[in-house]
C-alpha cells in the first residue's frame, strides 16, 4: 500500500532533493572519493524517508516551520544521515550480516567493511554538521534540535536498542522486555524526527507531549509491522531477505503473538497515535495519514 500522495511523496521529493544538494559531491580526484561514494551510494539509495517526511509533517502540525526552508530541510536531511549510517552498521557482518538493503546489495558488499564502516561514521558526523550550519534557526531552538538528535542516536537510543537487540539472540522475551528494546532501536529516532518538527514549529510543551505519545505509538506499530513483513513478506517487495529475523533466532512480536494478534496489535497502536493528534485538528492529518500507511505497508 502507498501512502497518500499529499504526505509521502510530496514531502519525499523535497527531501530526495535536499540529500543530493547537502552529500559531498562525487569527485574522481579526492583521494578519500571511495568513502564519499559509499555516503552517497547508502543514502541515495531511495526509501521510504518516513523519519523527515514526519519532522516535516509535525512542523505543520502545530503551524508551520518558524525557519527557512533551507534550515527546515537541513534538519529533514540531518534525521535521514542518521538513520542511513544505522542500516550501513546493522548490516555489517558483525551485527545482523545482510546481504541486500533497499532492493541493492548492502554497503559493506558493494564497497568492502571498512569503507562501509567509514561511511556510516562519515554520515552521522554530517548529520550534526548540517544542524549546526542551519544558522537560520534560533540558537536555542538548534541546541535543541541537536540535543534531541544526539539522545536518539546514542546508548540511550538507537546504539542501547541494538545493543539489547544483540544480547537477546536466542533468549526468550517477554513482552514489556520487546517493546523497551524496540523503543530505542526503532522507536527512539521516529520520536526525534516528530519532536525535531514540533521544535521547528515552535510548538509549546503540551503540543511536544502529544506529538511525543504519538511518536511512541508509531514508533512501536512501526516495528511490529515490520516483524510481521519479516516472517510473511517477499524479497522483491521487501528490498531484502524475509525471514532474517527468524534464522538469526531473534524474539519478534510475529514470534510472540502469531500474525493476526500482532497485526491487531500494529492496528491498536495506529489508533492510539491518532488519538494523540487530537488538539492539533485538521492540521494533523498529514500525521495520521502516515501512521495508517505504516501499519498497512507491504515493505
Amino acid at each position: 500500500m502507498h501512502a497518500p500522495a499529499s504526505t509521502l511523496d510530496i514531502h519525499r521529493a523535497r527531501i530526495e532533493a535536499a540529500l543530493e544538494r547537502l552529500l559531498p559531491p562525487p569527485d574522481p580526484a579526492l583521494p578519500e572519493r571511495r568513502v564519499v561514494e559509499a555516503m552517497r551510494y547508502s543514502l541515495l539509495a531511495g526509501g521510504k524517508r518516513l523519519r523527515p517526511v514526519l519532522c516535516l509533517a509535525a512542523a505543520e502540525a502545530v503551524g508551520g516551520p518558524n525557519a527557512a526552508a533551507a534550515d527546515v530541510d537541513r534538519a529533514c536531511a540531518a534525521i535521514e544521515c542518521v538513520h542511513t549510517y544505522s542500516l550501513i552498521h546493522d548490516d555489517l557482518p558483525a551485527m545482523d550480516d545482510d546481504d541486500l538493503r533497499r532492493g541493492k546489495p548492502t554497503c559493506h558488499r558493494a564497497f568492502d567493511e571498512a569503507t562501509a564502516i567509514l561511511a556510516g561514521d562519515a554520515l552521522q558526523v554530517l548529520a550534526f554538521e548540517m544542524l549546526c550550519e542551519a544558522d537560520g534557526i534560533q540558537a536555542d531552538t538548534r541546541l535543541a534540535l541537536l540535543a534531541t538528535l544526539a539522545s536518539a542516536s546514542g546508548v540511550s537510543g538507537m546504539v542501547g536498542g541494538q545493543a539489547m537487540d544483540l544480547a537477546c539472540v536466542g533468549q526468550a522475551v517477554a513482552q514489556p522486555a520487546l517493546e523497551r528494546m524496540h523503543a530505542l532501536k526503532t522507536g527512539a529516532l521516529i520520536r526525534a524526527a516528530v519532536r525535531m518538527g514540533g521544535l521547528l514549529g515552535g510548538a509549546n510543551s503540551e503540543a511536544l507531549d502529544a506529538l511525543d505519545r504519538y511518536a511512541s505509538a508509531i514508533g512501536l506499530a512501526f516495528q511490529v509491522q515490520d516483524d510481521i513483513l519479516d516472517g510473511t513478506g517477499t524479497a522483491a517487495a521487501l528490498g531484502k531477505a524475509p525471514g532474517a529475523d527468524a534464522a538469526r533466532d531473534k524474539p519478534t512480536f510475529l514470534s510472540l503473538m502469531g500474525e493476526r494478534a500482532a497485526a491487531d496489535y500494529a492496528q491498536a497502536l495506529c489508533k492510539r497515535s491518532v488519538q494523540a493528534l487530537a488538539p492539533f485538528g485538521e492540521r494533523a492529518q498529514p500525521l495520521a495519514d502516515i501512521a495508517r500507511f505504516i501499519v498497512a505497508r507491504d515493505r
